[in-house]
């Protein structure tokens, strides 16, 4: 399944867009601004991944980062009129990847699917 579905993204978005770079501006999207161990969590990447990728999103001006004020050692990051208008573009893609992925089965078996993946994924503790 995560296959299928990394393969519809990645026709949905046409190398706009990484689905890590996605997972991680949608969860600052969400957020407003975080650190990186934050966002790594909130996306279930190790701190060392989340930060390269997050240089990366930088380097393209999706993303801004600096010290936070609060913690020296820690890299706040938010979103930048660039990052928010490529989510704006990217997000009804990644919707139309996601219901591809689940086209095949009856509506109420892809939402209990879903339901089960949630409940999994909330099991799983650090």
């Amino acid at each position: 399944m995560h296959q299928l579905h990394l393969s519809l993204f990645a026709a949905q978005v046409r190398g706009l867009i990484t689905p890590v770079q996605f997972s991680l501006l949608s969860a600052l999207a969400a957020r407003g601004s975080a650190d990186q161990t934050t966002l790594a969590a909130d996306v279930a990447l190790d701190r060392s991944t989340a930060a390269a990728t997050l240089a990366r999103m930088e380097a393209h001006g999706w993303i801004a980062r600096g010290r936070d004020d609060a913690d020296g050692r820690a890299m706040r990051c938010r979103m930048t009129e660039a990052g928010r208008a490529l989510l704006a573009r990217v997000e009804p893609l990644a919707r139309e990847a996601h219901r591809q992925t689940l086209a095949a089965l009856p509506p109420e078996d892809g939402a209990h699917l879903m339901a089960l993946m949630r409940a999994a994924l909330h099991g799983v503790s650090d």
